[in-house]
């Protein structure tokens, strides 16, 4: 139940002086939400210093800048074009302020010749003088008036003014009760200097001097006070989800050992970390909730085949679900050469599957005799039943809402959920993203695997590449070709104007995959390019990742210097699956900008996947490295997770602290706690999963 104090800040937004029918929509827009406190989160980007300069000497052209001086003359416009000219003096020199299409009589009642003004505004250099053109304030201060000492700066939508928000603001900041309780450490407040919470919002909103440090530190705390709500709403779920029984998967560790015997190779260090964890996360009784973050050919299905092979050996199912036909026969196709010859029975099932073998499988999966099922959306239908799911293992995880996940969950009682992404993020991040999941990262490449040759070559050399894709066909080698776009007229870089000239230029049928098709025809292109009865794939960033084509030993990525670095990481990561050398080869129109160059460097330099995450981080911010929305990502209100992610893991740590000290939940700090939830638990984006 909601605590009283709080009713003012949830009421919405039309409740507020001065907000009526037109002015609610456009607010609501800016703020994201409907709620007073919604505004309040609406917090600063910046601040502007509008302390009174000593003189004009002080002022530095491209500045906003305060000034007093006196009205030494006023010009009135020559010509419609031209701006009233009023100019003030002080002792150091003259500042003009110029007016266009301004009322003569308002200009004059404005500025009298004589008196004093004080201003404020961006001063210029105009012909060799300071100029200021339409001031922000102009005020007497005879009449005790003065411009702010510091000016909150909002970011603002179509229809609102900096100082319309800035109002408003404040009306809703009064709203903020004074005495609410203080939810986080006292000694962590202490070590940190930090204000109390409506002090910060005031120092966001309501400043009354400039400082810096102050406007930074205010707003570190609001954002430990977001990671605290985050962290032990967080602590909560996972709680109430280990009050929940889950089937206690314990095998023999020689089942897993007949696996890796029967391996050409030695799984690496990480492999085995993350089956280990996995591993003591089944046998717990309490549903499992893991993700399995790895580079770029890491080798993550093997270590979901050794999670699959030990929940077989205690007596339980696995399903794997994969986003696409093609992935999912890929999955399957991997799984049941690992497995097969081990005795596991291995089965696909997707929505293509009709008649007696789609019957042989659904019966095998309700009586027990299929072990292993890959698959799609098809898997949670509800003519799919299993005799006894213990483990679920999603690919491609940010592809799937809440909704399909739980569905196929649904299909037993509290399965463990295994979820599986191809996308590095920097580890310093990986926690901050994913929230309620426990993280494996697979950091290590499988021994044996080739490096891939990534070369950067300018589009005047286009026709010098595709005489070596030429080449590379007749040898029976395949090649994919990214471009930039689906179907823009006049642009040579398009998938569809790209796939007709190389058809022309090489006399070979190529496939065509853009996100305009339906999915039926996607993956048909995918699965002949995979079996070889086209051996040249034009594409978008469709195929970015997942599809595993063994045959294919040459990347184009056509204008790469508008991707960014983790999205050509996942692109180059489709070549180099075979034991032939592969290129990436990376075509740029140029001249090429700074950031455009250091991301094609960079590319060049490393195929560290967290490497390049860490790059991408530092070249765009974390906004953009995530790239796609991930289901279950954190959309932060406050914290910058450039700045603030150190706070993410403190807060955790107090959390979960708080909760083990008061198993109860009825001590002082914990029912504080609820207050901060209410107020400050951040939105997921949608198909998240925070404690299911």
């Amino acid at each position: 139940m909601r605590d009283e104090r709080l009713f003012p800040l949830f009421a919405g937004l039309e409740t507020l002086t001065g907000v009526g029918p037109k002015m609610t929509p456009l607010l609501q827009k800016l703020v994201g939400g409907t709620t007073v406190w919604d505004l309040v989160l609406h917090l600063p980007d910046r601040w502007l210093d509008r302390r009174v300069r000593a003189n004009f000497d002080e002022t530095v052209p491209g500045e906003v800048v305060t000034v007093k001086g006196e009205v030494h003359a006023y010009h009135q416009p020559f010509n419609d074009r031209s701006p009233h000219r009023v100019q003030l003096v002080d002792s150091t020199g003259f500042l003009t302020l110029s007016y266009f299409r301004a009322d003569p009589r308002w200009m004059k009642s404005q500025f009298p010749i004589g008196a004093t003004r004080i201003v404020s505004g961006r001063v210029e250099e105009y012909r060799g003088e300071r100029q200021i053109t339409h001031p922000d304030f102009v005020v007497d201060p005879a009449k005790g008036e003065a411009p702010p000492a510091v000016e909150p700066i909002y970011s603002l939508s179509a229809g609102l003014t900096n100082r319309r928000v800035h109002t408003l603001a404040l009306q809703a900041l009064s709203l903020v009760p004074d005495d609410l309780p203080e939810w986080a450490d006292p000694h962590l407040v202490a070590q940190k200097g930090w204000p109390a919470f409506k002090e910060a919002l005031s120092w966001q909103h309501d400043p009354k001097v400039y400082d810096e440090d102050r406007f930074a530190l205010a707003r570190e705390r609001l954002a430990y006070d977001e990671a605290l709500a985050r962290e032990s709403a967080f602590a909560l779920a996972q709680a109430a989800r280990r009050q929940r029984p889950a089937p206690i998967i314990k095998a023999p560790p020689s089942a897993v050992n007949r696996l890796i015997d029967a391996l050409p190779y030695r799984p690496t260090g990480a492999q085995m970390r993350a089956a280990a964890d996995i591993s003591s996360d089944v046998a717990r009784g309490y549903p499992m909730r893991r993700l399995l973050q790895g580079d770029v050919g890491a080798g993550k299905t093997l270590v979901a085949a050794f999670a699959a092979v030990e929940a077989a050996a205690a007596g339980f199912q696995s399903a794997f679900m994969a986003p696409t036909e093609v992935l999912a026969r890929q999955q399957y196709d991997t799984l049941d050469a690992l497995l097969s010859p081990l005795g596991y029975t291995v089965a696909a099932l997707s929505g293509r599957d009709r008649g007696s073998a789609r019957e042989a499988t659904l019966m095998g999966l309700a009586d027990g005799s299929i072990q292993i099922v890959a698959g799609t959306h098809a898997l949670f239908q509800e003519a799919v039943n299993f005799r006894n799911l213990g483990l679920i293992i999603v690919d491609e995880q940010h592809r799937f809402g809440v909704s399909d996940r739980m569905k196929l969950a649904g299909k037993s009682e509290n399965p463990h959920m295994l979820v599986m992404s191809a996308t590095p993020i920097p580890r310093t991040l990986a926690q901050a993203v994913h929230g309620d999941l426990d993280v494996s990262i697979l950091d290590e490449k499988p021994p044996g695997r080739k490096p891939v040759e990534t070369r950067a070559v300018p589009d005047t050399r286009l026709e010098d590449v595709i005489e070596a894709i030429g080449r590379a066909l007749k040898r029976g080698e395949r090649a994919f070709w990214v471009c930039p776009r689906v179907d823009i007229e006049d642009d040579d870089s398009s998938a569809v104007v790209r796939h007709a000239a190389l058809e022309e230029e090489l006399h070979v049928k190529a496939g065509l995959v853009h996100g305009r098709l339906k999915a039926s025809e996607k993956d048909a292109a995918l699965e002949d390019f995979r079996t070889g009865r086209t051996r040249i794939l034009v594409a978008t960033t469709v195929i970015e990742v997942g599809v595993d084509v063994p045959e294919a030993t040459i990347m184009v990525i056509e204008r790469a210097e508008g991707f960014g670095l983790a999205q050509l990481h996942q692109l180059r990561g489709r070549v180099g699956r075979g034991d032939k050398p592969s290129f990436c080869l990376l075509l740029y129109r140029p001249p090429l900008g700074d950031t455009a160059r250091e991301r094609l460097d960079t590319l060049r330099r490393t195929e560290d996947g967290f490497e390049i995450a860490e790059a991408d981080f530092r070249l765009r911010g974390a906004g953009d490295v995530l790239g796609v929305r991930q289901a279950g990502m954190t959309d932060y209100r406050i914290i910058d997770l450039a700045k603030h992610a150190a706070l993410l893991e403190i807060a955790r740590k107090d959390a979960e602290a708080v909760l083990t000290g008061d198993p109860d939940r009825k001590g002082e700090r914990w029912q504080s706690l609820r207050i901060a939830r209410e107020l400050l638990t951040p939105r997921v984006v949608q198909g998240a999963e925070t404690g299911s």
